[in-house]
């Protein structure tokens, strides 16, 4: 990567090029009046729909229903019992790795 010398700016490689009489133009070039016929002449210009114009609506959906109320208490215990359970693997993994640590340095020991 190249670093600017000099007293110029990073933007500077970003510039447009200056023109002959030593300015910069703001905007691209103009293409040459004898442009060739398969030059792109741009986009269609485009027609905004007429004001108020919608797409029909055929069905009006219903509205929503009311959820079942929660019971606070039961998601509390449910929540427990699955806190109980994910500390139990947890556990159980820790005691099977402590396991295998302890048989792999004993059998580099002995």
């Amino acid at each position: 990567m190249t670093t600017p010398s000099g007293g110029s700016t990073p933007d500077d490689y970003w510039r447009r090029p200056e023109t002959g009489d030593g300015e910069q133009t703001g905007r691209p070039p103009a293409a040459p009046a004898s442009a060739s016929p398969s030059a792109y002449p741009g986009p269609p210009p485009s027609v905004p729909p007429p004001a108020g114009w919608r797409p029909p609506v055929h069905l009006q959906p219903a509205p929503p229903r009311r959820l079942p109320p929660q019971d606070m208490a039961d998601l509390d215990a449910a929540e427990q019992r699955s806190q109980r359970v994910t500390y139990g693997f947890g556990a159980a993994a820790g005691v099977v790795l402590v396991v295998l640590v302890c048989l792999l340095c004993s059998r580099v020991i002995f």
